[in-house]
């Protein structure tokens, strides 16, 4: 079903293209967040619950990926983004789960898209911050959006505000509630047993 509420988001979450292309397909629900350079407080937080997923070509590295994602990193224009960009989806982040050993991330393993070498750079980052655990309900617009490119929306942080609000609808759910909820339940049994939450 689509969906009936719409809503205007200026708001948006920067993501690696290929991230945003496997949370549109449903074939993961899960980002690993540790923030950018550029972050205005200096570590992540999320500043906002229902977000643009805005796809970036920076440092994407086919390395930190695994196989069936590597192949699908582009070269990208020596700018590092293009002249215009297709918003595919908005998305709720519904949970919020920080992590501050790389064994504990490793065991959520099966279900992103990176391999544990991305974990364990992560980690080196900035070794005392934790690396965060994002799980998010995506809702696919029935037509996407371009919208183009603004040196604003550039720079190594997670959260920018685009030049004008949209409309979220018409857009669907990319899993249904019972798909994401059963998802969401192994994903919050695996950290209350695996990390150590209550």
């Amino acid at each position: 079903m689509p969906a009936t509420v719409t809503q205007e988001l200026q708001n948006a979450l920067k993501e690696w293209s290929v991230a945003v292309d496997a949370l549109v397909q449903g074939e993961t629900i899960v980002l690993l967040r540790k923030g950018g350079i550029r972050e205005t407080t200096g570590h992540f937080s999320v500043k906002h619950s229902l977000v643009w997923l805005y796809p970036t070509y920076e440092h994407q590295n086919p390395v930190l990926l695994k196989p069936a994602y590597a192949q699908q990193v582009s070269p990208v224009a020596p700018s590092g983004h293009p002249d215009s960009l297709i918003i595919q989806a908005w998305a709720e982040i519904t949970h919020i789960f920080s992590v501050s050993e790389a064994n504990q991330v490793n065991a959520l393993l099966p279900y992103h898209i990176w391999t544990d070498q991305f974990a364990t750079e992560r980690f080196r980052w900035k070794p005392k911050q934790p690396l965060f655990v994002l799980l998010l309900r995506v809702h696919r617009l029935d037509q996407a959006l371009t919208i183009p490119y603004q040196s604003a929306y550039g720079g190594c942080r997670s959260w920018i505000q685009l030049a004008h609000p949209m409309a979220t609808t018409p857009s669907r759910p990319v899993l249904n509630a019972a798909d994401y909820q059963a998802r969401v339940q192994t994903l919050e049994t695996l950290v209350n047993s695996t990390l150590g939450y209550n």
